[in-house]
């Protein structure tokens, strides 16, 4: 294993470095974005159950302590029910997205060595090959196996930059479509418990354009008795 990324000079050692960032990356997201890690399971049970103000502080206590992206995002909601709907949800979507951009935390570095890891070891080939037939004339490469062996040396730097980018897109691809999955799940879920403690918005309309009715009719009653 030594003597292959030693014949393989300099590139071949930073394809390794880029392996292992990509391995540790790689696992961290994995134990990171598990379901049980952002919507923990005694969250979802208790949301079944918390219908009313009397239930909030219980929840409120449960959510801080099981400490995941959807407990600290319906605990902002909780803190400002003073608020109306509209900010409320507004300042919601602000904490979701630092929520979610916890959640891509390392994707960007993998992405990276998805892009970079096939170039690097082209470079390495290239290398090779230029030093390769820099020294073709000498009378040591004149037996033509040697040569082959030199090309076939030289051609492992491309190989093994793929072998890393390949396992690499991925699990890149893979995550993202996990984050992707679990943000629209914390959405409907913050979206659901909203709709608990706030009346729905047709409610509110109906209820603002009687209210305009109301005050329609009462000036002109007054305009009349004037």
């Amino acid at each position: 294993m030594f003597e292959f990324l030693q014949a393989g000079g300099p590139f071949m050692w930073l394809l390794l470095i880029m392996s292992i960032t990509s391995v540790t990356y790689i696992i961290e997201r994995s134990l990171s974005l598990r379901w049980s890690q952002i919507i923990p399971q005694p969250i979802s049970d208790a949301l079944d159950h918390c219908r009313d103000e009397d239930d909030v502080e219980q929840f409120y206590t449960l959510c801080q302590q099981h400490d995941s992206p959807i407990g600290r995002l319906l605990t902002q909601a909780m803190k400002h029910f003073s608020y109306s709907r509209a900010e409320n949800v507004e300042m919601l979507q602000t904490r979701a997205r630092k929520e979610i951009a916890g959640l891509e935390q390392g994707l960007v570095i993998i992405e990276v060595i998805v892009g970079s890891a096939p170039l690097l070891g082209l470079v390495g080939t290239l290398h090779g090959l230029i030093t390769l037939f820099g020294d073709f004339g000498s009378a040591s490469m004149a037996d033509h196996s040697a040569l082959a062996k030199g090309i076939s040396i030289a051609l492992n730097t491309t190989l093994t930059g793929l072998l890393i980018a390949i396992p690499s897109l991925i699990a890149w691809s893979y995550f993202n479509k996990k984050v992707e999955n679990l943000s629209v799940e914390m959405e409907s879920i913050c979206e659901a418990f909203l709709q608990r403690f706030y009346p729905p918005i047709a409610d509110q309309t109906i209820e603002h354009s009687a209210t305009d009715g109301k005050t329609a009719r009462a000036r002109k009653e007054r305009r009349k008795s004037d």
